[in-house]
């Protein structure tokens, strides 16, 4: 998987600057600190809309 790193980005947990690096996998966002390994991941918009307010989804699989 293919990572890119986002420059000048802070950790929200340890603080860290320029460990931040972006990966996508299906059609999920993910941001991942390469030194605590804290991670971050949103959606793309149509997978979001298909989620509920109160739930934490990282994906949703829908087959075809």
């Amino acid at each position: 998987m293919k990572k890119r790193f986002i420059a000048g980005a802070t950790c929200p947990k340890c603080k860290a600057i320029d460990t931040m690096a972006l990966t996508k996998e299906n059609s999920v966002e993910t941001v991942t600190c390469v030194n605590c390994g804290h991670q971050m991941a949103q959606p793309e918009e149509h997978v979001a809309q298909d989620v509920r307010p109160k739930e934490q989804v990282i994906g949703i699989f829908k087959p075809d």
